[in-house]
């Protein structure tokens, strides 16, 4: 059964971009095709693009708080 698997070259070996589900210490033979997915394009590098103004002004120091319903911290006015 054929799989396809992205992987990163980094310079001696080839790494996985993901999990692999193959039998460790079998011998698999692969076929090579640059990527057509532009690097540029991955939101981690332009991770203001990801951005949402919560208008919550202390989200950052308070981010427990919102997340699980912790104590606050800080007293913010």
């Amino acid at each position: 059964m054929a799989k396809t698997l992205k992987v990163l070259f980094d310079g001696s070996v080839f790494r996985p971009a993901g999990p692999v589900d193959l039998e460790a210490g079998k011998k698999y033979t692969i076929t090579i095709h640059p990527s057509t997915e532009d690097p540029n394009k991955d939101p981690a590098f332009d991770i203001a693009s990801l951005a949402v103004d919560t208008h919550i002004p202390d989200l950052a120091e308070e981010h427990d708080h919102y997340l699980y319903g912790s104590p606050k911290r800080v007293a913010h006015e």
